[in-house]
């Protein structure tokens, strides 16, 4: 068969009460790592076309998940307010970008081994 791809997403979940909840996808890392490059949420967000709020609401569910919180803020100030991504957060990054890069490679090992695709 021509033009067959594999696609996938993986994702991190915590479990309380027997109901999973996203904690770390894509989009989080994403938003992690703009807050990373940023130094603000609301920056991040922007850069995601995303609202402010959305990303608040995500930031504070990975806090909440989390043992140590992955992003902690400071509000106002001479200087305005700001994020940063705690060393806890920078375990999550870079645990999370290798296990895509090693999912990606998984979906392409697999498509080189569809019949038809050798």
């Amino acid at each position: 068969m021509k033009n067959l791809r594999i696609n996938g997403r993986i994702w991190l979940e915590t479990t309380a009460n027997e109901e999973a909840e996203r904690f770390m996808g894509i989009g989080r890392l994403e938003l992690l790592g703009h807050i990373q490059r940023t130094g603000s949420i609301n920056q991040a967000a922007k850069a995601m076309n995303m609202s402010y709020k959305r990303a608040w609401d995500l930031v504070h569910s990975m806090n909440t998940q989390a043992d140590q919180p992955l992003v902690i803020t400071q509000t106002g100030g001479e200087k305005g307010g700001g994020a940063v991504i705690t060393e806890e957060g920078e375990k999550f990054l870079n645990h999370y970008r290798g296990l895509q890069e090693r999912f990606q490679r998984f979906l392409t090992d697999e498509l080189a081994n569809l019949p038809g695709n050798e």
